[in-house]
């Protein structure tokens, strides 16, 4: 059957319409990410010129702290969102409020949510999941790959077995991660034992008494509280801290904030810090 003009020009507009969205979905150009863990994979991934604002807990690489910011990802505004015209929100799953989220989804933009579980399992899912949206599953499964063999690396290096313990100041007053926590995982990954673990889950205030009862010899502490506290010195000076026999030894180990909580692509250097600490350890 042969087709006349005004049949063509309805079949070709009929086609657009099927396939400019599907172009549209495979080429996000405004992208929105929510967590400082799949800000890094964007980025990891090549794509972080596709961000046009991200959440204050995306602290690396660097250029990621010069975007926009939306708040922070477990409470994120819908009107800091909605005004940046996304055509796509990538967002850890511990992201929200749901409310916000879901109205921000009624208005057309595209959210997935992906894994964020404090597990190596779950990080390697956040991969495939952003890589797969992204539609760069190649470039996924070469980070996954990666990440692994580095992982296999940092942990076959040698370390001691030291009861640790991660604070955290944010607001002035010290909180230790417990269990479900990907300090406690990281802690757990470079060979060390959390001493909160299993008496507390989550992150939850410590007062002097219970850290000194638990004797940590190594303390991980992030760069962030260490400017909240206003230096090294007196943060080691807090009631909480400096009876511990890791004060007394000076065995205090300052990360990356990201590095210690986020359990992201860079897992493997944060082992590796972890293992040089406690064999600096007497």
């Amino acid at each position: 059957m042969r087709l006349n003009k005004t049949m063509k020009k309805s079949l070709l507009f009929l086609l657009g319409l099927f396939f400019v969205p599907m172009v549209f979905a495979a080429n996000k150009e405004r992208v929105i990410s929510l967590g400082g863990s799949v800000t890094e994979i964007v980025y990891e991934l090549g794509l972080g010129d596709s961000l046009i604002a991200d959440d204050f807990s995306s602290l690396y690489p660097e250029a990621a702290t010069h975007l926009p910011r939306v708040g922070y990802y477990r409470a994120v505004p819908v009107e800091g969102l909605v005004a940046m015209h996304p055509d796509l929100i990538l967002a850890s799953e511990n992201a929200g409020p749901a409310h916000a989220l879901e109205s921000v989804r009624k208005l057309g933009v595209e959210i997935v949510k992906v894994s964020d579980r404090a597990s190596l399992e779950s990080l390697y899912e956040r991969v495939r999941q952003i890589a797969r949206v992204l539609t760069v599953e190649d470039k996924g499964d070469a980070l996954i790959e990666q990440i692994h063999a580095s992982v296999a690396r940092a942990q076959a290096r040698p370390g001691k077995n030291l009861k640790a313990a991660l604070i955290i100041n944010r607001t002035g007053t010290l909180q230790a991660a417990g269990s479900h926590t990907a300090a406690s995982t990281l802690m757990s990954l470079a060979g060390l034992t959390n001493v909160l673990e299993p008496a507390q889950q989550g992150y939850k205030a410590v007062s002097a008494e219970s850290l000194v009862n638990f004797g940590p010899e190594l303390i991980i502490v992030t760069e962030g509280s260490v400017q909240a506290s206003g230096g090294l010195e007196k943060l080691l000076r807090h009631p909480a801290i400096a009876t511990t026999p890791a004060a007394i030894n000076k065995r205090i180990v300052v990360m990356d904030d990201l590095l210690a909580l986020g359990l992201g692509p860079r897992v493997a250097q944060a082992i590796e810090q972890l293992k040089l600490a406690s064999n600096a350890a007497q």
